[in-house]
């Protein structure tokens, strides 16, 4: 068997057939793209406002940007699945789909958990916060999440597109998952499927969760030892907040690929539910706990619409 021709190797296109069962109630997605779109953009007046060039707000900054291209890399086709039954799209639109997804995952992942750090410095040494994280530390660190995030992801793309797919191209679910795609080829997955896999899972989402909950543990720490009820009550919120909308992209993301792995037994529309919302649901509460909630930013959005 030849992996060198390409007709072979690679189909003309995929078939992504959306949500079974669900695809005339999928008309939410739009409002989830139209409030996530509106809101990071929104965020990004961070970008031109001298006065909020602080870590936080950078950060911030990063984190709508981020959003802003998982959300354009997914819902625009996913609506066309849904909408107009059009689920055609070609092997390298749909590598690129991944690219973007994959990459963006992964630094969404990175700025969550460097926000966590930023939150704990301030808490914790507010002294220092200023000279441990200035501006250039800021974008140094936004810079290398990204960069990482690129070289842990381009492998996938490499492997995938070597690997011979014998004209299997339906690809159970409303946007181009990874997990999914690797199913399809009639060679052995093993290397990109369970060992690469797991070591970028374990890389990316490990090591981001455990500084994020390491930093998160300290600051209740601190928090608790306050002499101030008020004071205690309002940190706690303002964490326990932020700490939801943590859950809310984490606890998605590794059901999805711990059910690749180890899950056969889970119905396919719940698996594409849950896969799906861990990248829909976080770019729209992102706006609401950041951008409202901060009074700060919230005084320069409403300053800016008047």
């Amino acid at each position: 068997m030849s992996l060198n021709s390409t007709a072979f190797s690679h189909p003309p296109y995929f078939l992504l057939v959306g949500i079974p069962g669900v695809e005339k109630e999928f008309w939410v997605a739009f409002p989830f793209y139209a409030i996530a779109v509106l809101g990071n953009i929104t965020l990004l007046i961070i970008k031109v406002e001298p006065s909020l060039h602080e870590p936080m707000y950078l950060f911030l900054a990063m984190l709508a940007f981020t959003d802003l291209v998982l959300s354009t890399s997914i819902l625009p086709k996913m609506l066309g699945i849904f909408w107009l039954g059009f689920g055609k799209i070609r092997f390298f639109s749909c590598l690129a789909q991944l690219f973007f997804i994959r990459i963006f995952s992964s630094v969404e992942s990175g700025m969550l958990m460097a926000m966590a750090l930023d939150h704990y410095v301030a808490i914790c040494h507010p002294l220092w916060h200023s000279s441990i994280l200035s501006v250039p530390v800021v974008v140094a660190l936004g810079s290398l999440v990204l960069v990482c995030g690129v070289l842990l992801v381009s492998p996938f793309c490499f492997l995938l597109h070597r690997m011979p797919f014998c004209q299997h191209h339906v690809i159970s679910h409303s946007y181009r998952e990874h997990m999914a795609v690797v199913k399809l080829p009639c060679g052995d997955t093993r290397a990109n499927d369970v060992i690469y896999g797991l070591f970028v899972a374990f890389i990316v989402t490990g090591s981001d969760m455990i500084l994020i909950s390491v930093s998160y543990t300290m600051i209740l720490w601190v928090v608790m030892r306050l002499s101030s009820t008020e004071a205690q009550l309002k940190a706690c919120s303002t964490c326990a907040s932020r700490v939801c909308v943590i859950l809310a992209f984490y606890v998605p993301a590794l059901f999805t690929f711990l059910t690749h792995q180890f899950g056969q037994g889970i119905p396919p529309h719940v698996h594409i539910m849950v896969a799906n919302l861990y990248l829909l649901v976080p770019p729209v509460l992102y706006p609401i706990l950041y951008g409202v909630r901060t009074k700060k930013l919230w005084d320069r959005v409403v300053l800016l619409f008047q």
